[in-house]
């Protein structure tokens, strides 16, 4: 047996995005007024820039790190 213990490299390790909770996408209510003044309500869904859609990021990842210069 190794002393190598692959299940603790932190290869595998991921968190989930903060930005879009670990979906990959961002979903953006929005709001429109027609012409008859009627309200008209829609979503937009689109990749999150952050993870790039894939849900997660790296632990080492500059923007999750808080409070370092």
């Amino acid at each position: 047996m190794s002393t190598f213990d692959t299940d603790k490299t932190g290869a595998f390790v991921r968190s989930p995005c903060g930005d879009c909770h670990g979906t990959g996408e961002l979903r953006i209510e929005s709001e429109n007024i027609n012409e008859n003044f009627e309200v008209q309500k829609q979503t937009l869904i689109t990749s999150c820039l952050r993870c790039g859609g894939s849900g997660y990021i790296a632990p080492n990842d500059e923007s999750t790190i808080v409070g370092t210069l």
